[in-house]
């Protein structure tokens, strides 16, 4: 068993995907930052990531999309036929290196944990990715490329979790019937992609519980507790691999959903004890400072460091530095304090009945 290491890298400060995206924000930066002023990455706990090779991306990419990618980043015009320079994948200076480093990130995770441990990648989680596209914001897919390999080494049974505000259509596609991949994924109804339905069990791989609007932290522990944990539990995986995106918190623009990065972190206390093997990534997130305090926590969570009541000033110095596009004002909590207040609520009636239908499901 080795320690919990946090896996970063230079290619993620400064880069963006441009001013108007939903992208162009600082995530893996202020979260390094934060951890850095905090005392929480000391020794050999921080690790570069390594950019992954081509040979290493087609494990789940077709050669010419790759390639394609890399003439992109060369000659920063557009590639329409692997939807290259639309406004959701646009091309950027580090179109193929930043991607390919979230997936160097992806397989430096599974080397550590290859005799148990944990790490976690904060840049990756980049479940929307296709073979031979990019696809919402996701240009390489890199859970996919660490589950197999994973699977590669020799584990025969991997639990993937997903509590990212969108659906892991990407991952979804990789492992459709796959009998060693269970595939559980938590995120909203009726948002992009418009997959993941409820009776959507990918051949059996997958379980999908899209929530209503509104979604809080009661309904939450509902799910994780009478669905999510069981599930897991069937599977006696010999690794898990949660992604943690943080865009299905009250404050982001992009969802609709409203936990609180508690969620997160009873997520991880969870699941940890399940598997010798535990590897968290980053995934969608799109508030600078709701993302940046929730990831900061999850590593907190990981690594045994206790979240302070109130930071201290050169870490809140980081939060009010950070500036959004979208001119909003950050609420003075959120600028001095890493967790957020438990945001609890009613069970409606469709969580509920997607509890019923999918336990039931799980004896017949």
């Amino acid at each position: 068993m080795t320690d919990p290491i946090f896996i970063g890298a230079r290619i993620y400060r400064g880069s963006s995907y441009g001013p108007r995206h939903p992208l162009s924000i600082p995530r893996v930066p202020t979260v390094t930052d934060l951890c850095r002023s905090l005392g929480w990455l000391t020794g050999t706990q921080y690790r570069t990531s390594p950019c992954a090779k081509p040979s290493a991306l087609t494990a789940f990419h077709t050669p010419r999309y790759i390639a394609a990618l890399q003439r992109a980043e060369a000659t920063q015009r557009p590639d329409p036929d692997h939807d290259l320079g639309t406004l959701s994948n646009p091309v950027f200076p580090e179109v193929y290196r930043r991607p390919a480093t979230a997936a160097g990130g992806g397989l430096l995770a599974a080397e550590h944990v290859r005799n148990g441990g944990v790490a976690y990648n904060p840049g990756g989680g980049t479940h929307h990715g296709l073979p031979d596209r990019a696809n919402g914001f996701c240009y390489i897919n890199e859970p996919v490329l660490t589950i197999r390999h994973l699977l590669h080494m020799g584990l025969k049974r991997i639990a993937y979790v997903d509590i990212d505000a969108h659906h892991c259509d990407g991952v979804a596609v990789a492992f459709h019937g796959s009998d060693q991949v269970r595939m559980i994924s938590v995120h909203e109804d009726r948002r992009w992609p418009f997959t993941g339905a409820l009776d959507d069990d990918a051949g059996g791989a997958a379980i999908n519980i899209p929530v209503p609007r509104g979604f809080n932290g009661t309904e939450f522990d509902l799910i994780l507790n009478e669905v999510i944990l069981p599930a897991v539990a069937r599977q006696n995986p010999d690794a898990i691999y949660l992604q943690c995106g943080a865009d299905a918190v009250v404050e982001d623009p992009l969802s609709r959903l409203a936990l609180s990065n508690r969620c997160h972190l009873s997520a991880i206390r969870a699941l940890r004890p399940m598997s010798p093997r535990l590897i968290v990534s980053g995934g969608g997130g799109y508030n600078p400072w709701s993302v940046g305090r929730a990831w900061t926590c999850v590593w907190a969570t990981l690594a045994g460091y206790e979240i302070p009541d109130r930071l201290p000033p050169e870490a809140s110095a980081i939060l009010r530095a950070l500036q959004w596009s979208r001119k909003a004002h950050p609420s003075e909590e959120m600028l001095t304090t890493l967790l957020d207040l438990p945001r609890g609520g009613p069970v409606s009636d469709q969580v509920r009945a997607a509890v019923t239908y999918l336990r039931q499901r799980s004896v017949e």
